[in-house]
């Protein structure tokens, strides 16, 4: 007959005895990050660790790069016990400070009073904050090796409806032939830059959708994309993080003779806060054509690294400040 074994829990300290110095280290790494970004069905890139915020300390601050157009920051709290009101009101805190649209509060366990307190943020806030009660476990099968699990115990409304239909979707685009094309597409444009020798970094990323590009400072980042409904491509500059805004107008303010630099106009969009130029009534299905649109791209992505990595190099927020409100006047 044949004999099953069980999964047995592991006590979260045995396997990381301090929070600071061995859990959130831990959770920071890619693979781990990875496994909580499907968890959630998000796309996390690590931005910093301990982060200051006052006289505080921010346990994990990601990025969510699954949206190239409006990557938003995520804040992640950890803790190796129960949930506690002073790491709620730490959350707040830093989820303010950080200008954070997503929340992960990751602990052993989620107070039945806590998880109430997170599903009525989702309840009374809009889709621009999201509050997620994760509780960690570590299961083990005799000697064999640990394997961590994220369970996730409160999210916002029809967060789970959502996720089913992006794993329908992306099950069936996975082998669909638009992402085929995208996939040859970005390919082939991988090759065009690095024969062209150009100084161009693109980063690893999973869509096919878009490729982003270093541009010398973090908070700030170049993407190449394609929109196949509305047949074009595109280049863009963006900014991410609190300091986002500030960036964006002191940038703004420079606008003529950055788009003399450029030689066209571009699209300054605040709500986003990027900057981007956009070729239309593009046909991916002609691949004839990729090499003059690989070109178009290129070119494009080099001329904003020209005009606008020596700008950013010497941006400081500091130096903006906002319109006061007409109702103060």
């Amino acid at each position: 007959m044949l004999k099953l074994d069980r999964l047995q829990p592991v006590e979260l300290r045995d396997i990381w005895p301090k929070e600071a110095a061995d859990f959130t280290p831990w959770l920071a790494e890619e693979e781990n990050l990875t496994l909580l970004g499907e968890t959630l069905g998000m796309e996390l890139e690590l931005e910093g660790q301990e982060l200051n915020v006052g006289d505080f300390r921010a346990d994990i601050l990601c990025r969510n790069i699954e949206n190239p157009e409006h990557e938003t920051w995520v804040l992640i709290e950890n803790q190796l016990e129960e949930t506690n009101h002073s790491h709620l009101g730490q959350i707040l805190t830093y989820a303010a400070g950080l200008d954070a649209h997503t929340v992960i509060w990751i602990a052993k366990k989620i107070r039945e009073e806590h998880r109430a307190a997170l599903d009525h943020l989702n309840e009374i806030t809009d889709e621009c904050l999201k509050c997620f009660g994760v509780e960690v476990k570590v299961w083990q099968i005799g000697d064999s090796a640990r394997a961590p699990q994220f369970e996730v115990v409160s999210s916002p409304n029809d967060w789970r409806r959502e996720i089913s239909q992006e794993a329908q979707r992306a099950e069936i685009e996975s082998v669909s032939p638009a992402r085929l094309q995208r996939k040859k597409f970005w390919a082939q444009f991988r090759n065009y830059i690095i024969q062209g020798g150009s100084q161009l970094q693109p980063r690893e990323r999973k869509s096919t959708r878009y490729i982003v590009f270093d541009i010398g400072r973090q908070s700030f980042a170049m993407s190449a994309w394609i929109n196949q409904r509305r047949g074009g491509l595109g280049t863009e500059l963006y900014m991410t993080g609190k300091n986002a805004p500030a960036h964006f107008h002191l940038l703004k303010e420079q606008q003529g003779e950055i788009e003399d630099e450029f030689g066209d106009s571009l699209k300054w969009q605040e709500e986003h806060h990027n900057v981007a130029l956009w070729l239309d009534v593009v046909n991916l299905t002609d691949e004839s054509n990729w090499p003059n649109q690989h070109e178009w791209l290129a070119s494009k992505l080099e001329l904003f690294d020209k005009v606008f990595r020596p700008r950013i190099k010497i941006l400081n927020a500091a130096d903006w400040e906002p319109p006061e409100d007409e109702d103060d006047e």
